[in-house]
């Protein structure tokens, strides 16, 4: 399939089509994802609940082009990443880095890079200048209340603050869709809430749409929509937010 030179307006951020991933053959195969269809408009947030196994994280896999579908389709901000095959002529790294900011469980910063370098290195990456980059950096960890540790080694954060220090690195590049893989696992229920409601604010203020995974029920309230996940499928219909 050819990549179009111009992506096509759209008002969704996200459309999943009968998304497969099943891994492995014959008598060892597993359906990780099987049929999976929804789409997510600016400014959306939506929960994936489901015990380990059912497919969420390979589904924000898929999504983010780190995985390979088996069958299905995704658009991502009007661009058609995949049908049946990845879009040829598509550069996985630069679509991501450009249109989606994924936020892990384990936090995933540079180790030897300070705080305002970790979130700097995704623009530098996509050809943006030093100088310009670290002033963007700077901006977004104000933006995120965590910019008074600007010059320290992630190892000297809390588990609060390198959360919030990897979400800045995931808002870098402006990306329309933020995924988040159980941002508030490492947390305890204070910062976990607080993480959960940077991410609506991040929604609603920047007009992102946002995916987050996880496993406590208490986090979701204000979301717009919420999926049980289980082998692989959604629920019939989705939970009452």
């Amino acid at each position: 399939m050819q990549l179009a030179d111009v992506a096509p307006a759209s008002t969704e951020v996200l459309r999943i089509q009968g998304l497969r991933k099943v891994f492995g053959a014959g008598e060892q195969q597993v359906v990780a994802l099987d049929g999976i269809d929804f789409s997510l408009k600016p400014g959306e947030l939506m929960a994936l609940l489901g015990p380990s196994g059912s497919g969420k994280t390979t589904l924000l896999l898929c999504i983010s082009m780190i995985l390979e579908p088996s069958a299905g389709a995704i658009t991502v901000n009007g661009i058609e990443s995949y049908r049946d095959g990845w879009t040829r002529g598509l550069d996985a790294r630069r679509f991501r880095r450009q249109n989606v900011g994924f936020i892990f469980q384990g936090h995933n910063l540079v180790p030897f890079l300070t705080v305002l370098d970790n979130v700097a290195l995704p623009m530098v990456l996509t050809g943006l200048g030093q100088r310009q980059a670290r002033a963007r950096a700077a901006e977004l960890l104000c933006y995120l209340e965590v910019d008074h540790r600007a010059r320290v080694l992630p190892a000297t954060l809390s588990g609060g603050e390198q959360q919030r220090v990897a979400i800045a690195r995931a808002l870098a590049n402006d990306p329309k869709l933020i995924l988040a893989d159980e941002p508030t696992a490492s947390l305890d229920s204070e910062r976990g809430f607080k993480v959960i409601g940077l991410l609506k604010k991040i929604a609603r203020e920047r007009g992102a749409a946002v995916i987050t995974v996880t496993h406590d029920e208490r986090m979701i309230e204000g979301f717009d929509t919420i999926r049980r996940m289980k082998d692989g499928r959604f629920a019939p219909s989705p939970i009452a937010p």
